[in-house]
């Protein structure tokens, strides 16, 4: 089957191609993202793949459509990207990856949080210049502080374990409550009670209308002073203004990002030598207690290879007529 894939940067020009040899499918590879001004390119390909930056909206679904395309594959777990209601007006299906592996982004959690804790990113800085004073590189021991974990599902219940490990005490918030999580110790508590009683608050939640700012100016004033707050799930669960504004009074005394709700013209391109226009993401890096890292949580060897394989299962059995295992819908 002939695919369009968007957004493709060469590691997944590599892997894509490799696992392709198992499936036969003739990919072609566009590095722009799909918008509407791209998705003419689709044209003609019964199937396009897309990751988290590209866009499906109603215009967009309706000239894929038309172009001759039937399915739409993400390589990602989420598909906020995708308005759902109008593929299905469109007659397009679409699939996701359900699941990869979650010790990827719950280990990079467990990473960022360590570096903004102990400050090893500014201490890295300073060695490389040749200052090795001590000075501002103070944290505090993770043993016996109250770690909060907003979604508890398969990735955050990873997390939680390795919080646990470090002799934590848990609390989570999900609408679903699961006994592993229970099982570590952890309790569940309200949105309202974790924010007040976490000194350390991680989000592993999907992007949803429930969970959009789901971390807001009322959920930080809610927090203890200091609080360190980790967020790679989605940008849009953080309101960035909010998150701001708790950085200069100091209630917040580190973020840690993989993810920003104004990311698409951002990240996985390389912006280095260009003026970016953003005001609240250069905002964000003027802080020395902000670290900021590109959308990598998921990038691993075993969890990228999954991604792409499961990407490749799912157009190959929507040519052959099979169920399609991974299939999203619209509500309703």
């Amino acid at each position: 089957m002939k695919v369009a894939v968007f957004g493709a940067k060469r590691y997944d020009r590599e892997m894509l191609t490799e696992l392709n040899a198992a499936h036969g499918h003739a990919l072609t590879f566009f590095e722009a993202r799909l918008e509407p001004g791209t998705v003419a390119l689709a044209a003609g390909f019964p199937a396009v793949s897309i990751f988290v930056n590209d866009q499906v909206d109603a215009a967009v679904a309706e000239a894929l459509a038309a172009g001759g395309t039937r399915l739409v594959a993400t390589r990602s777990t989420g598909f906020n990207q995708i308005d759902l209601h109008a593929a299905a007006r469109h007659g397009l299906r679409v699939t996701r990856v359900a699941d990869y592996s979650p010790h990827s982004v719950a280990e990079f959690a467990t990473g960022l949080l360590l570096s903004l804790n102990r400050r090893i990113h500014k201490a890295h800085e300073r060695t490389r210049s040749g200052n090795f004073e001590l000075d501002g590189l103070m944290g505090f021991d993770l043993h016996g502080r109250t770690v909060g974990v907003i979604g508890t599902g398969k990735i955050g219940r990873v997390f939680a374990r390795i919080m646990a490990g470090f002799g934590c005490t848990l609390l989570g918030h999900d609408p679903q409550e699961h006994p592993e999580f229970e099982a570590l110790g952890g309790r569940y508590v309200s949105v309202e009670h974790l924010a007040a009683e976490s000194d350390v608050i991680s989000l592993h939640c999907p992007l949803t209308d429930g969970t959009r700012h789901i971390v807001n100016a009322d959920f930080l004033a809610r927090t203890r002073p200091g609080l360190l707050l980790v967020n790679t799930s989605r940008g849009g669960l953080l309101d960035t203004r909010a998150a701001i504004a708790a950085l200069k009074s100091r209630r917040l005394g580190g973020l840690a990002i993989d993810v920003y709700e104004q990311e698409a013209s951002l990240f996985f391109q390389d912006r280095s030598s260009d003026i970016i226009d953003d005001d609240l993401i250069q905002r964000l890096v003027s802080f020395p207690n902000v670290l900021l890292t590109g959308h990598q949580a998921f990038f691993t060897r075993e969890a990228f290879g999954t991604i792409c394989a499961t990407t490749l299962e799912s157009v190959t059995a929507f040519e052959r007529g099979e169920e399609l295992v991974n299939e999203v819908v619209a509500p309703g």
